[in-house]
């Protein structure tokens, strides 16, 4: 594969918010923009978008909170309807209806979220490794398979979780990686990459542990009912534009039950599975990734 430049630059939104993004592929080409997930950034998508950069432009945020983005103080601008916000503001700036939004993580409940309250301004939705909020709902509620995968969110929520994980070199933070295998020999996570999340981290996690923070979907705990309060309509989920969901399913924090039942809340869905990827399948398969956003947006998916 010919190596692509990535460009960054700073989308002054017309809100007053600023991301920091990166990009690559021809001007004039048809827009993929892609949402990272915690504790990333935009340069997780590098290899993939690589891929996909000679026939779409795509551009990639750092999301609010992130790598030289806006980081407003207070938890409560961490809630879902200014990120959609910000999203959607910079998908207008791009000339929306773009081709695709794509999404990982934390980034997908944004596009979640967004493909129900603005499908108009995207063309088809690609999840990746995010788990739709009415599924995710019903798992943290019911399935205590899924309460005790998700536990980690209630950790990140403690008042003092920026001084504890980057204690040490970030002795707390490389876990959400290693364990899934990635620090395994001839695994995606060596020197070169390690330093590239410690370039993010060093600029700050309080925004991005808020997004923690500032949600109810999490388990709950005898102090904070979290996600047993929490009630969504129909209307508030359903999704009506053409969506992809690329699921790893060696993910330990977000198995695949979670996809059980999808097909009631986006009825123009297309599941692919990988059986051997987890959640960092943008770093295990690149590849893979960008053959299965490429199929779909060709309409052979």
């Amino acid at each position: 594969m010919s190596p692509v430049e990535m460009e960054t630059f700073t989308a002054e939104l017309a809100h007053g918010i600023r991301l920091v993004c990166r990009r690559a592929g021809p001007a004039g080409a048809p827009v993929l923009v892609m949402l990272h997930g915690f504790p990333e950034a935009a340069f997780a998508w590098d290899d993939v978008a690589a891929r996909l950069a000679p026939r779409w432009r795509v551009v990639a945020p750092n999301l609010r909170g992130y790598a030289g983005s806006s980081t407003p103080k207070d938890v409560e601008a961490y809630r879902a309807k200014h990120l959609v916000q910000d999203v959607a503001e910079l998908l207008r700036q791009l000339g929306a209806p773009v081709a695709a939004l794509v999404a990982h993580d934390w980034g997908g409940a944004v596009a979640w979220n967004l493909a129900v309250q603005q499908p108009e301004l995207i063309e088809r939705l690609v999840i990746v490794n995010s788990p739709h909020p009415a599924t995710f709902l019903r798992e943290l509620k019911h399935n205590p398979a899924q309460q005790a995968a998700s536990a980690y969110m209630n950790f990140l929520c403690r008042p003092d979780a920026e001084q504890l994980l980057a204690a040490d070199d970030y002795a707390r933070l490389w876990p959400f990686f290693e364990r899934m295998g990635a620090a395994a020999e001839g695994g995606w996570l060596d020197e070169a990459m390690r330093e590239r999340y410690r370039e993010v981290w060093r600029q700050g996690l309080t925004g991005p542990l808020n997004y923690y923070r500032a949600s109810p979907l999490r388990p709950p705990t005898d102090r904070d009912a979290a996600a047993t309060r929490v009630e969504l309509r129909p209307e508030q989920v359903t999704v009506r534009v053409p969506t992809l969901v690329l699921w790893g399913e060696a993910d330990t924090a977000l198995p695949p039950a979670l996809l059980d039942g999808l097909e009631d809340y986006v009825p123009r869905l297309t599941v692919r599975r990988r059986p051997h990827a987890t959640h960092w399948i943008l770093h295990e398969e690149p590849q893979w990734v960008a053959e299965q956003i490429e199929a779909f947006l060709d309409g052979r998916l």
